[in-house]
Protein backbone atom coordinates (compact mmCIF):
# COMPACT_ATOMS: atom_id res chain seq x y z
CA UNK A 1 0.00 0.00 0.00
CA UNK A 2 2.89 2.28 0.95
CA UNK A 3 4.37 1.89 -2.56
CA UNK A 4 1.45 2.31 -4.14
CA UNK A 5 0.84 5.34 -2.28
CA UNK A 6 4.12 6.61 -3.07
CA UNK A 7 4.15 6.29 -6.85
CA UNK A 8 0.78 8.17 -6.64
CA UNK A 9 2.71 11.15 -4.72
CA UNK A 10 5.43 10.72 -7.56
CA UNK A 11 3.30 10.88 -10.17
CA UNK A 12 1.29 14.24 -9.26
CA UNK A 13 4.84 15.82 -7.62
CA UNK A 14 5.81 15.86 -11.47
CA UNK A 15 2.54 17.68 -12.61
CA UNK A 16 2.27 20.51 -10.30
CA UNK A 17 4.77 23.15 -9.46
CA UNK A 18 3.72 24.32 -5.42
CA UNK A 19 3.17 22.33 -2.19
CA UNK A 20 -0.96 22.46 -1.62
CA UNK A 21 -1.26 23.24 2.09
CA UNK A 22 -5.51 22.55 2.23
CA UNK A 23 -7.12 19.38 1.07
CA UNK A 24 -10.53 19.52 0.10
CA UNK A 25 -12.46 16.81 -0.43
CA UNK A 26 -16.34 17.89 -2.41
CA UNK A 27 -19.29 16.22 -1.60
CA UNK A 28 -22.89 15.53 -3.74
CA UNK A 29 -23.97 18.89 -5.16
CA UNK A 30 -20.80 20.68 -3.81
CA UNK A 31 -18.27 20.83 -6.69
CA UNK A 32 -19.49 24.43 -7.15
CA UNK A 33 -16.57 25.59 -5.05
CA UNK A 34 -14.30 24.72 -7.57
CA UNK A 35 -15.50 27.94 -9.52
CA UNK A 36 -13.57 29.83 -6.65
CA UNK A 37 -10.10 28.11 -7.14
CA UNK A 38 -7.42 29.78 -9.53
CA UNK A 39 -7.00 26.26 -11.38
CA UNK A 40 -3.23 25.83 -12.38
CA UNK A 41 -3.52 21.97 -12.74
CA UNK A 42 -6.37 19.49 -13.34
CA UNK A 43 -5.42 16.31 -13.21
CA UNK A 44 -8.39 13.10 -13.58
CA UNK A 45 -8.23 10.52 -11.54
CA UNK A 46 -8.16 7.94 -14.25
CA UNK A 47 -4.70 9.24 -14.78
CA UNK A 48 -3.16 8.94 -11.80
CA UNK A 49 -1.47 5.34 -11.03
CA UNK A 50 -3.67 3.25 -8.61
CA UNK A 51 -6.42 6.31 -7.79
CA UNK A 52 -9.74 4.69 -7.81
CA UNK A 53 -12.17 6.12 -10.50
CA UNK A 54 -15.99 7.88 -9.14
CA UNK A 55 -18.95 6.11 -10.22
CA UNK A 56 -21.36 8.34 -8.68
CA UNK A 57 -23.57 11.52 -10.59
CA UNK A 58 -22.38 14.35 -9.54
CA UNK A 59 -19.24 13.74 -8.87
CA UNK A 60 -16.49 14.80 -11.88
CA UNK A 61 -13.43 12.71 -11.08
CA UNK A 62 -10.43 14.74 -10.97
CA UNK A 63 -8.16 16.14 -8.43
CA UNK A 64 -7.72 20.25 -9.23
CA UNK A 65 -4.92 22.41 -8.05
CA UNK A 66 -4.39 26.11 -7.78
CA UNK A 67 -5.51 28.85 -5.00
CA UNK A 68 -8.07 29.86 -3.25
CA UNK A 69 -8.64 33.67 -2.06
CA UNK A 70 -4.35 33.19 -2.33
CA UNK A 71 -3.82 29.81 -0.57
CA UNK A 72 -2.72 27.02 -2.18
CA UNK A 73 -5.47 23.91 -2.69
CA UNK A 74 -5.89 20.99 -3.61
CA UNK A 75 -9.76 19.90 -4.19
CA UNK A 76 -11.00 16.55 -5.10
CA UNK A 77 -13.53 17.05 -7.41
CA UNK A 78 -15.71 13.47 -6.36
CA UNK A 79 -14.59 11.36 -4.10
CA UNK A 80 -15.05 7.32 -3.51
CA UNK A 81 -17.59 5.47 -1.84
CA UNK A 82 -18.08 2.09 0.30
CA UNK A 83 -21.15 1.45 -1.78
CA UNK A 84 -19.13 1.47 -5.11
CA UNK A 85 -17.21 -1.63 -4.37
CA UNK A 86 -14.29 -0.28 -3.62
CA UNK A 87 -12.54 -1.46 -0.23
CA UNK A 88 -12.16 1.18 2.66
CA UNK A 89 -8.36 1.36 1.58
CA UNK A 90 -9.42 2.27 -1.70
CA UNK A 91 -12.28 5.06 -0.62
CA UNK A 92 -9.22 6.29 1.49
CA UNK A 93 -6.47 6.28 0.07
CA UNK A 94 -6.62 9.80 -1.85
CA UNK A 95 -6.28 11.28 1.67
CA UNK A 96 -3.15 9.67 1.90
CA UNK A 97 -1.53 11.22 -0.74
CA UNK A 98 -2.94 14.51 -0.08
CA UNK A 99 -1.33 14.13 3.52
CA UNK A 100 1.74 13.01 1.40
CA UNK A 101 1.55 15.71 -1.08
CA UNK A 102 2.01 18.16 1.78
CA UNK A 103 -1.77 19.30 3.11
CA UNK A 104 -1.97 20.46 6.73
CA UNK A 105 -5.48 20.94 7.00
CA UNK A 106 -8.44 18.84 5.19
CA UNK A 107 -11.37 20.16 4.88
CA UNK A 108 -14.81 17.78 4.15
CA UNK A 109 -17.98 18.43 2.72
CA UNK A 110 -21.40 16.21 2.14
CA UNK A 111 -24.97 15.79 1.98
CA UNK A 112 -26.79 13.91 4.20
CA UNK A 113 -30.47 13.45 5.82
CA UNK A 114 -31.08 15.28 8.99
CA UNK A 115 -32.34 13.43 11.92
CA UNK A 116 -32.38 16.37 14.58
CA UNK A 117 -36.14 17.55 14.78
CA UNK A 118 -34.69 21.41 14.31
CA UNK A 119 -33.19 20.92 11.24
CA UNK A 120 -34.76 21.85 8.12
CA UNK A 121 -33.65 20.72 4.54
CA UNK A 122 -30.64 23.37 3.14
CA UNK A 123 -29.19 23.60 6.93
CA UNK A 124 -25.96 23.83 6.92
CA UNK A 125 -24.19 21.29 9.76
CA UNK A 126 -20.77 21.84 11.12
CA UNK A 127 -19.87 18.28 12.17
CA UNK A 128 -18.70 18.25 15.68
CA UNK A 129 -18.20 14.02 16.06
CA UNK A 130 -19.33 11.16 14.56
CA UNK A 131 -20.97 7.95 14.61
CA UNK A 132 -19.16 4.97 12.83
CA UNK A 133 -21.54 2.23 11.31
CA UNK A 134 -19.10 1.42 8.45
CA UNK A 135 -16.08 -0.48 8.87
CA UNK A 136 -13.31 0.69 10.23
CA UNK A 137 -10.65 1.56 7.34
CA UNK A 138 -7.95 0.64 9.29
CA UNK A 139 -8.43 -2.81 9.94
CA UNK A 140 -5.55 -4.71 8.63
CA UNK A 141 -2.35 -4.56 9.15
CA UNK A 142 -1.06 -1.22 10.42
CA UNK A 143 1.29 1.33 8.29
CA UNK A 144 3.00 2.74 11.15
CA UNK A 145 5.30 5.05 8.76
CA UNK A 146 1.68 6.44 8.69
CA UNK A 147 0.27 6.78 11.86
CA UNK A 148 0.01 4.61 15.04
CA UNK A 149 -1.94 1.35 15.41
CA UNK A 150 -4.53 2.72 17.96
CA UNK A 151 -5.21 6.80 16.84
CA UNK A 152 -6.86 8.82 19.27
CA UNK A 153 -10.09 10.05 18.32
CA UNK A 154 -11.07 12.46 21.24
CA UNK A 155 -10.91 14.86 19.05
CA UNK A 156 -12.25 13.52 15.22
CA UNK A 157 -12.67 17.22 14.33
CA UNK A 158 -10.38 19.93 15.06
CA UNK A 159 -12.30 22.54 17.46
CA UNK A 160 -9.87 25.05 16.29
CA UNK A 161 -11.44 24.99 12.92
CA UNK A 162 -14.50 25.05 14.09
CA UNK A 163 -14.32 27.69 16.54
CA UNK A 164 -13.00 29.99 13.41
CA UNK A 165 -15.54 28.39 10.92
CA UNK A 166 -18.66 29.46 13.20
CA UNK A 167 -16.90 33.02 13.66
CA UNK A 168 -16.83 33.09 9.88
CA UNK A 169 -20.36 32.40 9.45
CA UNK A 170 -21.72 34.89 11.98
CA UNK A 171 -19.63 37.61 11.07
CA UNK A 172 -21.27 36.88 6.85
CA UNK A 173 -24.90 36.56 8.40
CA UNK A 174 -24.84 32.60 7.34
CA UNK A 175 -26.97 30.31 9.59
CA UNK A 176 -25.29 27.29 10.93
CA UNK A 177 -26.39 24.21 12.63
CA UNK A 178 -23.78 21.69 14.68
CA UNK A 179 -24.27 18.24 15.53
CA UNK A 180 -22.44 14.55 14.99
CA UNK A 181 -22.84 12.49 12.06
CA UNK A 182 -23.80 9.31 11.17
CA UNK A 183 -22.00 6.91 8.85
CA UNK A 184 -24.01 4.11 6.97
CA UNK A 185 -22.61 2.18 4.12
CA UNK A 186 -25.89 2.75 2.08
CA UNK A 187 -26.52 2.49 -0.95
CA UNK A 188 -30.27 2.86 -0.06
CA UNK A 189 -31.57 5.74 2.11
CA UNK A 190 -32.47 5.28 5.41
CA UNK A 191 -36.16 3.48 6.14
CA UNK A 192 -38.05 5.28 9.24
CA UNK A 193 -37.05 3.38 11.97
CA UNK A 194 -33.46 3.23 10.75
CA UNK A 195 -33.86 7.43 10.89
CA UNK A 196 -35.20 6.80 14.16
CA UNK A 197 -32.74 4.73 15.61
CA UNK A 198 -30.03 7.23 14.31
CA UNK A 199 -31.19 9.96 16.08
CA UNK A 200 -31.77 7.77 19.62
CA UNK A 201 -28.36 6.77 19.25
CA UNK A 202 -26.63 10.58 19.55
CA UNK A 203 -26.89 11.51 15.25
CA UNK A 204 -28.15 14.79 13.92
CA UNK A 205 -27.28 13.51 10.31
CA UNK A 206 -26.72 10.69 8.36
CA UNK A 207 -25.12 9.86 5.16
CA UNK A 208 -22.73 7.02 3.04
CA UNK A 209 -19.51 9.22 3.24
CA UNK A 210 -17.01 11.51 5.47
CA UNK A 211 -16.25 9.12 8.18
CA UNK A 212 -13.77 6.82 6.40
CA UNK A 213 -11.78 9.35 5.49
CA UNK A 214 -11.94 11.96 8.97
CA UNK A 215 -10.21 8.84 10.15
CA UNK A 216 -7.71 7.95 8.00
CA UNK A 217 -7.32 11.76 7.98
CA UNK A 218 -6.73 11.53 11.95
CA UNK A 219 -4.16 8.43 11.64
CA UNK A 220 -1.93 10.86 9.90
CA UNK A 221 -2.36 13.47 12.16
CA UNK A 222 -4.04 16.07 10.02
CA UNK A 223 -6.46 18.24 11.27
CA UNK A 224 -10.22 18.14 9.79
CA UNK A 225 -13.33 20.42 9.14
CA UNK A 226 -16.44 18.83 7.85
CA UNK A 227 -19.53 20.47 7.13
CA UNK A 228 -22.92 18.82 6.02
CA UNK A 229 -26.07 20.11 4.00
CA UNK A 230 -29.16 19.20 5.17
CA UNK A 231 -30.83 17.85 1.99
CA UNK A 232 -33.73 15.66 3.10
CA UNK A 233 -35.38 14.52 6.43
CA UNK A 234 -35.17 11.58 8.48
CA UNK A 235 -37.54 13.08 11.02
CA UNK A 236 -41.20 11.61 12.10
CA UNK A 237 -44.00 13.14 10.01
CA UNK A 238 -41.47 14.76 7.86
CA UNK A 239 -40.18 11.68 5.61
CA UNK A 240 -40.66 11.64 1.90
CA UNK A 241 -39.74 9.47 -0.52
CA UNK A 242 -36.23 11.03 -1.61
CA UNK A 243 -34.32 10.74 -4.84
CA UNK A 244 -29.96 11.60 -5.48
CA UNK A 245 -31.43 14.21 -7.70
CA UNK A 246 -33.33 15.53 -4.79
CA UNK A 247 -30.37 15.70 -2.81
CA UNK A 248 -28.42 17.32 -5.77
CA UNK A 249 -30.73 20.00 -5.79
CA UNK A 250 -30.65 20.49 -1.94
CA UNK A 251 -26.80 20.19 -1.85
CA UNK A 252 -26.35 23.11 -4.52
CA UNK A 253 -28.78 25.71 -3.15
CA UNK A 254 -26.80 25.52 -0.20
CA UNK A 255 -22.98 25.46 -2.05
CA UNK A 256 -22.79 29.05 -1.73
CA UNK A 257 -22.90 29.65 1.73
CA UNK A 258 -20.13 26.67 2.36
CA UNK A 259 -18.09 28.43 -0.50
CA UNK A 260 -18.37 31.77 1.61
CA UNK A 261 -17.41 30.41 4.72
CA UNK A 262 -14.62 27.67 3.13
CA UNK A 263 -12.98 30.57 0.94
CA UNK A 264 -12.03 32.60 4.11
CA UNK A 265 -11.49 29.44 6.59
CA UNK A 266 -8.45 28.34 4.09
CA UNK A 267 -6.77 32.02 5.04
CA UNK A 268 -6.80 30.78 8.48
CA UNK A 269 -5.27 27.30 8.59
Amino acid sequence: MLEKIRESVDFIKGKIESTPKVGIILGSGLGGLVEDIDTEVAIPYRDIPNFPVSTVSGHKGQLLFGKLNGVDVVAMEGRFHYYEGYTMQQVTFPVRVLKLLGISSLFVSNASGGVNPDFEIGDIMFITDHINLMPNPLIGPNMADLGPRFPDMSEAYSKDLLSKAKRIARHLGIRYQTGVYTALTGPTYETPHEYFYVHKIGGDAVGMSTVPEVIVARHMGLPVFAVSVISDLGVEGKIVEVSHQEVLDAAEQAAGRIKQIVTHLVKEV
